[in-house]
């Protein structure tokens, strides 16, 4: 029970739900036994003593009883419900939130398909348990209890005969459980695969197609549904194997039981209203007994479904900010970096190694170098994603870990390389970092990214729906939405992560003069690989295997022999190549 011990935060507030529940279980399963008790008197009394005046009262017993547990039972059935719905939104919700408090670290090694089917398949795996499986256990119990209770009052060697039969169906349940739940966490690890395959197949569709790669994709997506397949099937196999030995058990204690009560009659130690009785109130032990089978399965898919959670209700957060962090009115936009090193996990060499940079307010600084020299690492650092192993990182003369992080990003301004667009309108997306901008300063925001026009131009302008992550749109037009929605947030830090690449060279000249009003008295970092996108930096760093190599200006090190001059010699003559070609 240890992992439904670590989820009582979530359903513990709604115990009230439960214990009315359980009350109105208690009253089902007290006239549930009441059952064989008046069909003893009517066998006994009516039929064979022929006390037919007993009729009309019998008669209307069985209809009160049965109208009062028609109400009880939808009172726990309702009851029931409700503390698992209500739980399940709890549940739900705090998983969300802590989604959202986890850092890259951890994203960068969860599959999304996997995360949904926690979120979704695992979370209404415990709702069932909890709103059905545990109170039908506790009705199992008390059932049992009950009727071996009257059982006793009515013949104690016939209840020593039912009774010997328990212990074995006890040891198959228990075998059972030892052997299912294993088999069900397999069940959930399959299908979070599955997820993962399909999610990854839908998303990269593009590539998928624009490779001729569905024949593979197909294979691969085989081979998981292949796996989920083979994990039932022998799930499915556990349960063949121990449900029709548990039914065994129950027929050998009725024949047991139809010998020695036969007997008991035959020689009037017991009346025959007592034995059908007997016979009813066997099915109220056995049933429930080969029923827990059921209940057992509930409570291992719950119990896997509840471990699943808890790996990522108790995963670590990485970026912890302070109970008293600081919360300066206003970022002026400082950067330093101060012999800052960085890994994104132990085992990889360090990403930046003893970086070290001033960046005043205002102040522009461009970032070169090849791929995985160290250029996004930097800016993700600044905006504390990641953690430094060493060293320290200042705004305005304060340490990353000292501010608030909520504070701290919203004065940075940050268009990724890949640009992503929610399902919705245009005018939302824009103003997703400044939701009470007026929409005046949408479209001023929009204009200085060179977006107004070619929205214009959508059928409904700004009210115009996106497609799942901005389909309909040009790689282009999706990252001056981008750049839009980072203007719009008013921040003292810019960053822009390659922003303009995937623009052409005439839109790309428009972008970067819109920004050049936008980066004024703003400390802005540009990521590039086209040097024409950063020529006119303050400072430009060169990267190399997570160092910077040169530093300085575009005409300074353009003349000085180094990395930055050979990355220019190259894109030049690429440049003279093509217009060669053209020509």
């Amino acid at each position: 029970m240890e992992t439904f011990k670590k989820l009582k935060s979530f359903y513990w507030p709604f115990k009230k739900y439960f214990f009315m529940s359980l009350f109105f279980v208690l009253l089902v399963t007290g006239i549930t036994v009441i059952y064989p008790m008046l069909l003893q008197i009517t066998i006994d009394h009516v039929v064979t003593d022929g006390q037919y005046q007993l009729i009309p009262y019998l008669s209307i017993g069985f209809i009160l009883i049965m109208i009062v547990k028609g109400v009880a039972n939808f009172s726990q059935q309702y009851l029931g419900d409700l503390f698992g719905v209500k739980t399940v939104y709890t549940l739900r919700d705090g998983l969300y939130k802590k989604l959202q408090r986890l850092s890259f670290t951890y994203y960068d090694n969860a599959r999304t398909g996997d995360l949904m089917s926690r979120l979704t398949m695992d979370v209404e795996g415990l709702k069932f348990f909890l709103a059905a499986g545990l109170k039908e256990l506790i009705k199992i119990v008390l059932l049992i209890l009950i009727s071996l209770s009257v059982m006793f009052y009515y013949s104690v060697p016939l209840a020593l005969v039912t009774m010997a039969a328990m212990p074995f169906l006890a040891v198959v349940v228990y075998r059972f459980d030892r052997r299912v739940h294993p088999a069900f966490r397999k069940v959930r690890k399959s299908l979070g695969r599955l997820n993962t395959r399909i999610q990854e197949n839908v998303s990269g569709m593009n590539t998928v197609k624009s490779l001729s790669k569905e024949d593979f994709e197909i294979d691969r997506f085989t081979t998981n549904n292949s796996n989920y397949r083979e994990v039932n099937i022998h799930t499915s196999n556990i349960w063949a194997k121990y449900f029709p030995f548990m039914e065994f058990i129950g027929n050998i204690c009725m024949v047991a039981l139809l010998i020695y009560g036969g007997h008991l009659v035959i020689t009037e130690q017991l009346s025959l209203g007592k034995l059908v009785a007997f016979f009813s109130l066997v099915t109220y032990i056995l049933g429930p007994l080969m029923h827990l089978g059921f209940i057992v399965n509930q409570f291992s898919q719950a119990k896997a479904a509840g471990e699943r959670l808890l790996e990522i209700l108790e995963a670590k957060e990485g970026i912890v900010e302070r109970q008293q962090a600081l919360q300066p009115e206003r970022v002026e936009g400082h950067i330093t970096f101060e012999n800052v090193t960085f890994s994104y996990t132990d085992e990889d060499d360090a990403a930046l190694k003893n970086i070290s940079f001033d960046a005043p307010p205002g102040k522009v600084v461009g970032l070169i170098g090849a791929t995985g020299a160290g250029k996004t690492s930097i800016t993700q650092l600044i905006t504390r994603f990641y953690e430094p192993e060493c060293g320290e990182i200042l705004v305005d003369g304060m340490s990353t870990k000292e501010l608030d992080l909520k504070m701290l990003r919203k004065n940075i301004g940050f268009v990724l390389q890949e640009s992503f667009l929610f399902s919705t309108t245009i005018k939302e997306n824009i103003a997703y970092g400044n939701p009470g901008a007026s929409m005046d300063e949408i479209i001023d925001a929009a204009k200085r990214a060179q977006a107004h026009d070619f929205i214009m131009q959508m059928p409904k302008g700004y009210d115009t729906m996106l497609g799942e992550r901005g389909m309909g749109l040009s790689g282009g037009q999706k990252q001056r939405i981008a750049i839009a929605r980072a203007i719009l947030i008013d921040p003292s830090v810019l960053i822009l992560d390659d922003a303009t690449s995937a623009v052409d060279m005439e839109t790309e000249f428009k972008i970067q003069k819109a920004l050049k009003e936008v980066m004024n008295n703003r400390t802005t970092f540009i990521i590039a690989h086209r040097i024409s996108s950063l020529k006119h930096a303050d400072e430009i760093l060169v990267l190399e295997n997570g160092r910077i190599v040169e530093r300085g200006q575009h005409e300074q090190l353009l003349y000085n022999g180094g990395p930055y001059q050979r990355i220019y010699d190259i894109q030049y003559q690429d440049k003279q190549a093509i217009m060669g070609a053209v020509n």
